[in-house]
């Protein structure tokens, strides 16, 4: 149970509420206590534990980050291989710039989430818990497909395209071990055991930190829209409801049954405006940054196709297709938030 349902005092109307938050916010809840950034109200030294995570998570992407740019600028002669590291080196810039977003947004977050507890704990009617539960499967269903894909796409790129480059021989007839971000020689030899070891293991963390703060965006986004989708619905059905009153409490009169449509309206608007604040800096990172990212995988699939490299192909159209899917699901949110809202002026 979420330590904001437990610090809540306010009775709870919705007996199941605990599952229901649970079922809603539970993929989304491991992939963002990864990275420290979903809210948990912890005692004693595991206080420290997210603010640990974020911490170490920041050190290592950025880590790598430099790395791959100085092995870019000042190490790699070829300008067309210097093309293909510049989309990995924007990829993880872009991560690392929406994990600082997520990073500064976090308080906001944890309001969002106590808000949206505090919904589930609340809701009454039976047909409204039903309409908030099939959003929230929506929801749960868009974080899932994030994560399948762009987890698919990664572990393409981290082992089939690994395995199609393989090993080189250096000048000095040295056997060059492959990373999946090349590392600047002018700082440590990458290559002596346990280096390359301690390197591959790091850089394999680091894959996984970049997908979970791009799959913990995207599951965000869809939590809180679909939310949002159910408590409209609601509005809708109260609207519905306002001059016969069936599914109102007895004695309540038209006017009380305005004010509450009118309050619960009133609430999705502040709602919408946290979560708005929230993910506007995320949003920015993920339409611009995606889309050049997505220019230059283009780039390397026509390339490939045209150097008869099977594997790159593979990998790199697995890849495009996993980025072009998750900005799909960006753009299916908004048009699902779009549509809800019209449809309370079309019922009222």
């Amino acid at each position: 149970m979420h330590p904001s349902v437990q610090n809540d005092t306010v009775q709870p109307r919705n007996p199941n509420y605990k599952d229901d938050i649970i079922y809603v916010t539970r993929y989304l809840k491991w992939i963002l206590n990864s990275i420290g950034i979903w809210p948990a109200m912890l005692k004693g030294i595991r206080s420290f534990l997210p603010t640990i995570t974020i911490v170490l998570s920041n050190i290592v992407l950025v880590f790598f980050e430099v790395q791959c740019m100085l092995y870019i600028t000042l190490e790699e002669k070829d300008p067309l291989l210097r093309l293909r590291l510049l989309g990995l080196a924007s990829y993880s810039l872009v991560s690392l710039l929406k994990y600082w977003a997520l990073t500064m947004r976090k308080s906001r977050i944890k309001d969002c989430i106590e808000e949206l507890n505090k919904d589930w704990k609340q809701v009454e009617l039976q047909r409204d818990r039903t309409s908030m539960l099939k959003y929230g499967k929506i929801g749960r269903g868009l974080i899932v497909y994030c994560a399948v894909f762009l987890y698919c796409g990664n572990l393409f790129y981290a082992t089939i395209l690994q395995y199609a480059i393989g090993s080189q021989i250096d000048d000095d007839n040295r056997t060059i071990r492959i990373l999946m971000y090349p590392m600047y020689s002018g700082l440590l030899d990458v290559q002596e055991s346990p280096i390359y070891e301690i390197t591959y293991i790091l850089q394999c963390l680091c894959s996984i930190m970049m997908n979970a703060v791009i799959c913990g965006c995207c599951g965000l986004a869809a939590l809180f829209s679909t939310h949002i989708c159910g408590q409209i619905d609601i509005v809708i059905s109260q609207l519905n409801d306002l001059v016969d009153g069936k599914f109102s409490k007895k004695n309540c009169t038209t006017n009380t049954r305005l004010m509450n449509i009118v309050q619960r309206h009133t609430k999705i608007l502040k709602f919408s405006a946290m979560f708005e604040t929230v993910l506007q800096e995320v949003c920015l990172f993920e339409f611009v940054g995606t889309t050049f990212v997505i220019c230059l995988v283009e780039y390397y699939c026509i390339t490939d196709w045209q150097q008869n490299n099977k594997l790159g192909l593979l990998t790199y159209s697995v890849v495009l297709t996993s980025l072009t899917f998750n900005m799909y699901l960006w753009c299916y949110i908004g048009d699902l938030l779009i549509e809800k809202v019209s449809n309370i002026h079309f019922n009222s």
